[in-house]
């Protein structure tokens, strides 16, 4: 009997290894390196920005940025949850080198807070004058994201961007007052309107026309008008 069993685990023994001869196992495929994965997050990130601008959000499906950026669906869904993830990078990607500056302005130990938020402004119009890629991400957000049903996490993520932004200009200016290079009775409410009105709405008529205007020249006279109203509270 002792016999009789070895012989049969002999057999199957014999049997493992001829199948794994004949089907040897598969070798796990390398796993990605981060910075390949890193690389496919940033393709598709440019693929995305390229077809908002060229197409609009709507009309860009994430079929379309996958085709576009040389990957499958899946990866898009394994970097993203969906295009408005995407929208949102794009985003914060314009928003991200102004918050530095912020920070500066908004510094309580910062000496000339005024002058730090006038070159935060300068910066900001030859960036959009000269750096295509801010460009195009200001032009994505300012006329390329349309107010549909299927867009309104990304107008609400927009509205947000721009009361944030008016939060940091206020207390920009509020930390001008009380270093006194502002009037203490400035209506910073009134300013903040002021400077959407006469800059937000350059840039805005500027993207969608470029050629109406001289943009450098004009956003210079209008911010030196601007902070020489601020100074005077002629605003």
């Amino acid at each position: 009997m002792r016999s009789t069993h070895y012989t049969y685990m002999q057999e199957c023994m014999y049997s493992m290894q001829q199948c794994v001869a004949i089907y040897p196992p598969v070798s796990p495929m390398p796993r990605r390196t981060k910075e390949e994965a890193l690389q496919t997050r940033e393709s598709i990130i440019e693929a995305a920005a390229v077809l908002f601008h060229d197409k609009g959000v709507s009309s860009t499906s994430l079929n379309d940025i996958a085709n576009e950026a040389g990957v499958t669906r899946g990866a898009v869904y394994w970097h993203f949850k969906n295009k408005g993830d995407i929208f949102e990078e794009i985003v914060d990607r314009v928003i991200a080198p102004l918050n530095v500056f912020h920070d500066q302005i908004e510094d309580p130990n910062e000496p000339d807070p005024l002058g730090r938020f006038r070159a935060l402004m300068d910066f900001l119009m030859q960036e959009l004058a000269h750096n295509p890629t801010l460009r195009r991400g200001f032009t994505i957000a300012f006329l390329k994201c349309e107010q549909t049903d299927e867009n309104a996490a990304m107008v609400a993520q927009h509205r947000r961007n721009f009361l944030n932004g008016s939060e940091r200009i206020s207390k920009a200016l509020e930390n001008a007052i009380a270093h006194q290079q502002l009037p203490a009775d400035l209506n910073i409410e009134y300013a903040v309107v002021q400077l959407h009105v006469q800059l937000t709405g350059l840039i805005y008529l500027w993207l969608l026309m470029p050629d109406v205007c001289n943009f450098e020249r004009a956003s210079a006279h209008i911010l030196d008008v601007y902070f020489a109203g601020l100074k005077q509270n002629f605003l």
